[in-house]
């Protein structure tokens, strides 16, 4: 029952409001020592799980910088810059993102993602291409949110599998060995660049026919 107190000692902490890391960090050694683990012991386990969530803790490092930066109006900027330039619409903004995003993907490249890319960059930037011949109306809006975010799972879903050394391809080819089926990391990357091609030219008919129904939306 004692081995419990790590638990109590966190209840308190939030209730009176102590500094967050410090009561865990308090809670798990305390945990550690009633359960009859050495000081210096915990102190490695502690370490060690620290090391092994690090990337946890960029996610984090990486979304404050994301906000810092919408706060001070990176989402407005882009939109401006995108409705300046002239030919450009929604689905070219969209093509050229998911070519670039395949391309990093392919590479095994981590350029991209919905936190860092589609929402403070692409989305604004595709719907300021709408908004130089009006406004934008809800419904309008919520298929481009859908389509955006997308464009981002297209690329990076069927792009990182041409990475012969990719987590996909290893865990299709651990699966596949698993049910008796002899296949190489390599044959896998391969049968995948027809698939990642498709997938893009059917981004590319689908961002055609948004452009479409915005145009036919304006001259309505």
């Amino acid at each position: 029952m004692i081995k419990l107190i790590g638990v109590l000692i966190i209840l308190i902490g939030f209730i009176i409001k102590l500094d967050t890391i410090a009561v865990v960090l308090i809670a798990g050694i305390a945990t550690g020592l009633v359960a009859g683990i050495d000081f210096v012991e915990v102190l490695n386990i502690l370490g060690t799980a620290f090391v092994q969530t690090r990337y946890m803790t960029l996610l984090l490092l990486t979304l404050s910088v994301v906000g810092i930066l919408e706060r001070n109006g990176l989402r407005e900027r882009a939109s401006i810059c995108i409705s300046k330039l002239k030919g450009a619409t929604a689905g070219k903004v969209l093509s050229i993102y998911v070519t670039v995003r395949m391309l990093a993907a392919v590479l095994s490249m981590r350029l991209g993602g919905h936190v860092q890319f589609i929402r403070p960059l692409i989305y604004p930037m595709a719907k300021g291409a709408i908004e130089k011949d009006g406004k934008v109306s809800e419904e309008l809006d919520e298929d481009l949110k859908g389509i955006t975010n997308a464009s981002e799972n297209y690329a990076n879903f069927f792009g990182q599998n041409v990475f012969v050394a990719s987590s996909g391809v290893l865990l299709i080819v651990g699966t596949l060995q698993e049910l008796g089926v002899k296949v190489e990391a390599y044959d896998v990357a391969k049968a995948s660049i027809p698939v990642a091609l498709i997938t893009l030219v059917l981004a590319y008919f689908q961002y055609y026919r948004l452009d479409r129904k915005i145009k036919k939306l304006r001259t309505k």
